[in-house]
């Protein structure tokens, strides 16, 4: 392991409330719980991040960076949030045990630190450590006031440093500035991104998704790659033109600086512009856009996510027109879709069999992650028919 620094983007997920949780509930119920709970969040910050070391009720993990997709940060810690939520219905749904663990378990819930900075990686005893400073003020900045002073019980708290590597402008996102003084490190600035508003936020949008039936054309291809990963190369601009095909760049144009609903984006064919608008943004289950093609033509397509054991499954599903037989009818759609969809799929599955080669190489060279606490599964994950 070289011992140099790294530059680096820290993340920890600390579930809140747990301490006082602990001291009401039985220990073994409280402790599977915990478990089951510390497993989704560390299975939903992944590949993007590795996972460093658990540390009680918190996951401390990392990922070698000089330069944060802001986007794609905020969507992994807004996914890590929903996934964290969605799991404590679901035990609580389930479960028919009246237990202090099970009663109480709603009190629990989530925050997220990320800071940016310098670190070095150490290989002691056949494990990795983080040391430096900057790893030091991530765990400090943990110990916040936050809830007390912004009355936000779930939240992510970016620092300075983090949100300036993101390029975002956080109060175009809305978020909160907040200062702290910490013993040893001074004065840290930060901002604060309302997980519990952003939770409601998503139960709350509508859904934009074309279906099988209302599709004109169809394609699907299985990707050698993680789902976050294949999401990532099919969604970041900066990496479409390497495998899409007649595309020569992306112009993005987001709404404060993060790609979602609303973003719009101008891709280059030679001298044409096809317009795409992100009709709907659902990391990493499916995305929807609307694109006007340079004769005017509009085209609704729905590229949705799922995970084999070969990689991920991708669907492409495309509609246009007013009705079916309007698309039947139109065979030289179907044709160009097929050329170029076909081709741009071709090529990705090339790029992304080179990306996990390469991760596969630093895999090998680095010590395994930690593993994550396993539960006994008491909490069903299926439904039960009875």
């Amino acid at each position: 392991m070289l011992s140099r620094p790294e530059p680096a983007c820290l993340l920890i997920a600390d579930i809140s409330g747990y301490t006082s949780y602990l001291a009401g509930s039985e220990l073994d119920h409280a402790q599977d719980i915990l478990a089951d709970l510390m497993t989704t969040v560390v299975g939903s910050m992944r590949p993007g991040f590795r996972l460093a070391k658990l540390e009680g009720d918190a996951a401390f993990a990392y990922v070698l960076t000089d330069r944060i997709d802001g986007s794609q940060l905020l969507d992994t810690v807004e996914r890590t949030y929903f996934a964290f939520r969605r799991r404590l219905r679901d035990i609580a749904q389930a479960t028919a045990c009246e237990c202090n663990a099970c009663v109480l378990m709603p009190r629990l819930d989530l925050k997220i630190v990320a800071h940016h900075g310098s670190i070095i990686r150490h290989r002691i005893a056949g494990r990795e450590e983080l040391v430096g400073s900057d790893v030091i003020v991530a765990h400090r900045i943990l110990k916040n006031h936050v809830v007390e002073r912004l009355k936000t019980p779930a939240y992510a708290l970016f620092s300075r440093q983090c949100a300036a590597a993101m390029g975002i402008d956080p109060v175009a996102l809305g978020m909160t500035e907040y200062k702290d003084d910490y013993e040893g490190i001074g004065e840290v600035v930060g901002w604060v991104h309302d997980l519990g508003a952003a939770w409601t936020a998503e139960l709350e949008r509508r859904r934009v998704i074309v279906s099988d039936r209302e599709a004109g054309f169809v394609l699907e291809a299985v990707q050698p790659a993680p789902r976050d990963i294949v999401w990532s190369f099919m969604t970041d601009p900066a990496i479409r033109p390497l495998w899409q095909a007649g595309v020569q760049a992306v112009d993005e144009h987001s709404i404060a600086s993060r790609r979602g609903v609303g973003t719009t984006n101008h891709c280059m064919h030679g001298k044409e512009v096809m317009i795409e608008e992100i009709l709907d943004w659902r990391p990493t289950d499916y995305v929807t856009h609307r694109t006007t093609l340079p004769d005017g033509m509009k085209i609704v397509s729905s590229f949705t996510y799922e995970d084999v054991p070969e990689g991920t499954r991708v669907r492409l599903l495309f509609t246009w027109g007013r009705s079916r037989r309007e698309r039947e009818e139109s065979p030289a759609v179907n044709e160009m879709l097929a050329d170029l969809i076909g081709r741009g799929l071709t090529a990705l599955h090339r790029l992304l069999s080179e990306e996990m080669a390469r991760r596969a190489t630093l895999a090998a060279e680095a010590p395994p992650e930690p593993v994550a606490p396993g539960s006994m599964d008491r909490e069903f994950r299926e439904p039960v028919r009875l």
